[in-house]
């Protein structure tokens, strides 16, 4: 009886030997054909990354009652207020609050700065090559009546989407607006809503 639980052993084990070699045979016969054929061992390819693209440093122009009007180079992603520090920070007679100091810079931008009792002075921002046309009216808060969307004209008082699109479509039909005073020949634009608005809009520099 126990010669017979050996002798089955031995033959267990001899099977798991004998499939064993079979199974490591295989495998380096696979390894072999598959170099044999390519020509080239295998190999792993790395993944390259994607490059990470470099912005431009920006170049901007800052005059008016600062301590050193001139020409600045910021970083990119830079707002008016790093501008204004880069030339020294508001002078004594600055009106600080006509500038809105979280406008995004873009290259070639002018920011004046209005000094106390200052006649004719330029626009608070001129855009660069790289500014969305409304930014010079955003600076000083003031919606530019000629380039302002349905959106943007909507957030004055008294005008809704209806008055903003007639807005849109009278500049489209007759030009760019010369004066405020043209608001008038909107329909729906009455006296009352003309006085509330007046104050808030531009035509632009």
């Amino acid at each position: 009886m126990r010669g017979g639980c050996m002798a089955n052993r031995w033959s267990l084990w001899r099977a798991m030997l004998v499939v064993l070699l079979l199974s490591t045979g295989v495998n380096g016969w696979l390894l072999w054909w598959t170099t044999r054929t390519s020509g080239e061992p295998l190999s792993l390819i790395e993944p390259t990354p994607a490059p990470t693209p470099t912005l431009a440093p920006l170049t901007v122009y800052v005059s008016g009652a600062v301590h050193a009007p001139g020409l600045y180079t910021v970083p990119p992603n830079s707002r008016i207020a790093d501008a204004i520090a880069a030339a020294g920070d508001f002078s004594s007679d600055a009106v600080p609050e006509a500038i809105n100091l979280a406008l995004p810079l873009a290259d070639g931008m002018h920011i004046h700065v209005p000094a106390q009792g200052e006649a004719d002075a330029p626009p608070v921002v001129s855009s660069g090559s790289g500014a969305p046309s409304g930014q010079a009216s955003a600076a000083s808060g003031l919606v530019n009546i000629n380039t302002a969307t349905v959106a943007e004209l909507d957030t004055l008082p008294g005008i809704g989407p209806s008055i903003a699109q007639r807005i849109i479509d009278y500049r489209e039909q007759n030009g760019a607006f010369q004066t405020v005073d043209e608001l008038k020949n909107v329909k729906g634009i009455g006296d009352k809503t003309f006085a509330e608005i007046a104050p808030l809009v531009t035509v632009g520099p």
